[in-house]
């Protein structure tokens, strides 16, 4: 976009999509780790998981800058693909352990450190998220993409 700088809102939710990938990179080597120290990986199911993760990190950042320079329909994709499937890809696995009949207490009991800085990240990553799109509509950041489209 060759107009008017991106107004705060955008700038901080761009911001924001940048730390969403790097908590779920950061996810994806504890994973990998718990994965590996468990010994319940093959080599094969965990190249197929790490390319499919590399393909969805890289695809976010390139439509991230996309938002960041002006493209409301990289917003729309943002805010639908990951603030809302993403999002849910993110919660569904913990709510599916609670609706089993497990417990806070449970996980709580059970935790070691990867555990915790995967529980950590996570809820970070789901911060940038959900913060990051309601940034993104923002009456600042509408404006600067209702100008930017024309």
């Amino acid at each position: 976009m060759d107009g008017p700088p991106a107004p705060a809102p955008v700038r901080a939710a761009f911001a924001l999509w940048l730390t969403a990938v790097a908590a779920g990179v950061f996810e994806t080597v504890l994973a990998v780790i718990r994965t590996a120290a468990d010994g319940e990986a093959s080599l094969g199911g965990l190249a197929g998981g790490l390319a499919l993760r590399v393909a969805v990190y890289s695809a976010a950042v390139l439509v991230a800058v996309r938002m960041r320079r002006g493209g409301n329909w990289a917003r729309l994709a943002l805010a639908v693909v990951l603030g809302v499937f993403g999002t849910l890809s993110l919660v569904v696995e913990p709510a599916r352990w609670l609706a089993a009949g497990h417990s806070f207490g449970d996980a709580l009991r059970d935790l070691n450190a990867v555990d915790v800085l995967f529980g950590a990240s996570r809820v970070l990553h789901l911060a940038a998220v959900l913060t990051a799109v309601v940034l993104m509509f923002r009456p600042a950041a509408n404006a600067w993409f209702r100008a930017a489209r024309r």
